[in-house]
């Protein structure tokens, strides 16, 4: 699933909309099929945690904002009107047509998304105020995220770091690299855990990798070498050598997500400290 920092990739590139009138609106999700932006401009687009919006305007219309999710499959994808989409017709769920005069208008078409909303701007603190800090805010609010998570210390840290009511932005391989990099076992309690050097990494790894083409957690760009425990299930550690052992842990939803960590290095809750080097 993509996390925060593809969505504020995703957003970066589609800036190029801002300042564009909407020409041809089709919205393929039932709950919002009569939507209609055709004649608004896009005043804006930004990212947060894993969600996007758009916000469109005209004179005499409300604004509106378009919040979409990409889940586990969805794109965006761009082409000139009237040319051959390289994904099929039916798994389009929202399509813009851009004007870009003197050229031919541009679609902007997403395909697969895993949430399509619309609703008023002025709704928008109501709508999307559950979500906790946006780790790539840049005045990302550190003692809110970390006051969120502690407020639930019987709940797990691997839980607690994907749940986007907590700070807003990790999925499930930023999970898996910063219990490995503070050196906790994904099911161990909140209450157990230096909860501030779980948010510290996080912040850190996700703002290194913001504008990176390769998401990268070990310092190493190679193929293969990007990761410490994420994917890499029966490989050695890194850092000791014992072999990467893989579980599931509830994730967002309470949803059985897989899980990647070192016996040694990130001991099961319970189990004894381990010796030597």
């Amino acid at each position: 699933m993509p996390e925060g920092d593809s969505v504020y990739q995703l957003s970066k590139r589609l800036q190029w909309i801002a300042g564009r009138e909407v020409t041809r609106t089709s919205i393929q999700v039932p709950s919002y099929a009569t939507v209609d932006f055709t004649g608004m401009t896009c005043e804006r687009v930004w990212p947060y945690g894993k969600h996007l919006f758009m916000e469109f305007a005209a004179p005499g219309h409300e604004s509106q904002i378009l919040h979409t999710h990409l889940k586990m499959e969805g794109t965006w994808s761009m082409h000139r009107a009237g040319e051959r989409w390289r994904k099929p017709g039916h798994a389009a769920r929202v399509v813009l047509r851009l004007s870009d005069v003197p050229k031919a208008d541009i679609e902007l078409v997403g395909f697969w998304l895993g949430v399509v909303r619309v609703f008023p701007a002025r709704e928008y603190a109501l709508e999307m105020g559950y979500l906790g800090p946006d780790l790539l805010d840049p005045d990302f609010d550190f003692d809110e995220a970390v006051r969120r998570i502690e407020a639930e210390p019987d709940r797990e840290i691997g839980r607690a770091l994907l749940d986007q009511r907590k700070l807003a932005g990790i999925g499930n391989e930023y999970r898996a690299e910063i219990n490995f990099l503070a050196g906790t076992h994904p099911a161990e309690l909140v209450r157990n855990v230096d909860v501030a050097k779980h948010v510290q990494l996080a912040r850190r790894l996700m703002w290194a990798n913001k504008d990176a083409p390769v998401r990268v957690t070990t310092g190493i760009k190679r193929a293969g070498e990007t990761s410490y425990v994420f994917g890499r299930n029966n490989k050695p550690c890194r850092r000791c050598g014992t072999l990467i052992t893989k579980g599931f842990l509830g994730g967002e939803g309470d949803l059985e997500r897989v899980m990647w960590w070192c016996p040694r290095c990130q001991p099961e809750p319970g189990a004894p400290a381990p010796h030597g080097g």
